[in-house]
């Protein structure tokens, strides 16, 4: 798994001080959920223990709903070596189930439209945390840079709009172009210079509803994809699910997920 020996390197140090007190015996373990949840992060808590040659055997699949109580992994090995796993291992469940876990909750309120994270992420974490939101049944959007032309305002502001996009379908002419608008009238103009996709940038609904309606009136609803993006909570997310945008991208996914909670247990000899 790509990170890791670095995950491993960054928790354990020059060595586990702690684990080296205790007998190094044959034990076994389970990790179980404390609380109810989607379930991810369970192949990585996984190879995490086989990296330290324990045996493992999974009894749920990431993506599944899990109670609290229901043991999770089973683990048999040296008691040093669980004990050094032990944290890296429950930090990358805990994260990615708790991302998992709150996608979940948006999707059985979207009533259809596509709910997608953002490049809000956790600096060397991204890979697994878009992981999470595809298991909770969101969509995971743009990876990096190099993959969709977004131009948002800093971009427009240097460019202005009509330039950017002109130049954008010169450059990159395979790949689709987005653009950030927080207006009804750029909304319009961005669709008529040939946008493949705007998104509403901090628009409050009726604002979106008003462009989609101008957009409809000009014969341009179809030609674009339209997202929602920006604020948006499980608190005020039904009034953006109503206004018809295609997309619903939110940050909170991933910056304000709570984690799901999780222990390890070994078992006395």
């Amino acid at each position: 798994m790509p990170g890791l020996e670095r995950f491993l390197k960054e928790d354990i140090g020059s060595g586990d001080v702690s684990g080296a007190v205790v007998p190094d015996v044959h034990v076994k373990a389970h990790i179980k959920a404390c609380e109810d949840g989607v379930l991810a992060g369970l192949e990585e808590a996984k190879q995490v223990f086989e990296h330290f040659g324990l045996d493992t055997r999974m009894a749920f699949s990431d993506g599944g709903e899990i109670k609290r109580g229901d043991v999770v992994l089973e683990i048999n090995g040296g008691a040093r070596s669980i004990l050094a796993a032990e944290r890296v291992a429950l930090n990358i469940l805990g994260r990615m189930s708790g991302i998992a876990t709150l996608t979940r909750k948006c999707i059985q309120r979207s009533k259809g439209i596509t709910i997608a994270g953002t490049r809000k992420t956790t600096p060397g974490f991204r890979k697994f945390e878009k992981k999470a939101i595809t298991l909770g049944g969101g969509c995971p959007h743009r990876y990096n840079l190099a993959e969709a032309v977004l131009l948002k305002d800093n971009h427009i502001a240097v460019a202005g709009l009509e330039n950017a996009i002109k130049s954008a379908k010169k450059t990159y002419p395979a790949k689709e172009i987005e653009i950030e608008v927080d207006s009804v009238k750029d909304a319009v103009k961005a669709a008529q210079l040939g946008a493949d996709m705007i998104m509403f940038d901090n628009m409050s609904p009726n604002e979106i509803k008003d462009a989609i309606g101008l957009l409809k009136e000009k014969g341009l609803r179809e030609r674009v994809l339209l997202e929602a993006s920006g604020g948006i909570t499980l608190d005020n997310m039904d009034a953006y699910v109503a206004t018809g945008v295609d997309m619903i991208s939110m940050g909170m996914l991933t910056h304000s997920a709570r984690w799901l909670n999780f222990s390890l247990v070994i078992k006395k000899r």
